[in-house]
């Protein structure tokens, strides 16, 4: 386990006046948090949406949009489930044989270029954006904010849109395949997209490997509890004023899915974080039996040494990613 090689000082960083965005807790009580189990019909629910999703041609298309790290750039457009189309970027080496793929997700404020975080040698990478994200998959039926995107369909659990969003995850996967070839596959995700990543990859055998930051939608029981500035306060008040969408949730909880996850596993967590409560967080880390773990000193926000940890942060994800298409 990385920690920070200081101790955090969150008074000094914040101030006394800013809310206790640990909840309480340290790094040992965070680490001691345990998951939630799945309930009953959870892996047959996902299962079933996992089967469904492999049913949808991609066919993508493309757009030449420049080129990065010897990758040629592209925007594109392919299919999904519910018979959407969404958008994103795709690079492909510009020499060589693809002998890898790397499905980009995002935060809950979508994405307006590409990150090259992931960008390598004989690697191809597709930057998906989930439905009715900005910028490249704004559909008119959904709401582009995030508070108000957490909540639709949340009343049942076959339309609650997270779902759709796991759907885009492995319909993605199909994109990449369509395009590079039926090549391993590893996944990378922050915040949002960590929670639907833990929600997906452990149905999905073509992934081979994941890499989570900060990841959202953990342990709704913790999560319920705990005010914050993210989509899960919107959530919160939704199921106080709805208290029959508390079951649907579920159904969601990334660190119960995240149970079943066997392939390797590398996951960051805050120990501050005012929009995702590292309680849930770390939920999802602790899911997971042998991921390997880095320890933030905060998310979602600026602090001293933000810059150097995110540095950090990124050199270990591309070694992580390379020793796993080395494996």
């Amino acid at each position: 386990m990385r920690a920070p090689t200081r101790e955090p000082d969150f008074d000094a960083w914040f101030g006394p006046d800013a809310f206790d965005a640990s909840y309480g807790h340290d790094l040992s009580a965070l680490r001691a948090i345990e998951p939630p189990q799945p309930v009953p019909g959870f892996t047959a629910h996902w299962q079933a949406r996992y089967e469904a999703a492999r049913q949808v041609r991609p066919e993508l298309e493309r757009t030449p949009a420049g080129t990065a790290c010897d990758h040629d750039v592209f925007t594109v457009q392919f299919s999904t489930t519910d018979g959407r189309r969404l958008g994103g970027w795709l690079a492909l080496p510009r020499t060589g044989p693809v002998q890898r793929g790397v499905v980009h997700s995002h935060g809950y404020g979508g994405r307006a270029m590409i990150d090259p975080l992931a960008l390598a040698p004989h690697t191809a990478v597709l930057w998906p954006v989930a439905r009715g994200l900005p910028s490249a998959s704004m559909m008119p039926d959904l709401p582009a904010l995030a508070a108000e995107h957490v909540l639709v369909g949340i009343d049942s659990p076959d339309t609650y849109i997270l779902g759709g969003c796991a759907e885009d995850v492995w319909c993605a996967a199909s994109a990449l395949h369509e395009v590079a070839g039926p090549v391993p596959l590893d996944y990378v995700g922050q915040s949002f997209g960590g929670g639907v990543g833990a929600l997906a990859l452990p149905w999905d055998d073509r992934f081979r490997s994941g890499v989570l930051s900060v990841p959202s939608f953990g342990h709704y029981d913790l999560r319920l509890q705990m005010p914050c500035t993210g989509s899960g306060e919107s959530v919160r008040h939704h199921v106080q004023a709805n208290p029959r969408a508390r079951a649907v949730l579920d159904l969601f909880d990334a660190a119960a899915a995240a149970r079943s996850l066997t392939i390797p596993m590398l996951i960051a967590c805050a120990l501050w974080d005012p929009a995702v409560p590292p309680p849930g967080q770390f939920a999802v880390l602790n899911a997971v039996e042998h991921a390997e773990a880095f320890v933030l000193s905060a998310g979602h926000t600026e602090y001293p040494g933000a810059e150097e940890e995110d540095t950090a942060w990124r050199a270990r994800v591309r070694a992580f990613l390379a020793a796993a298409s080395d494996s």
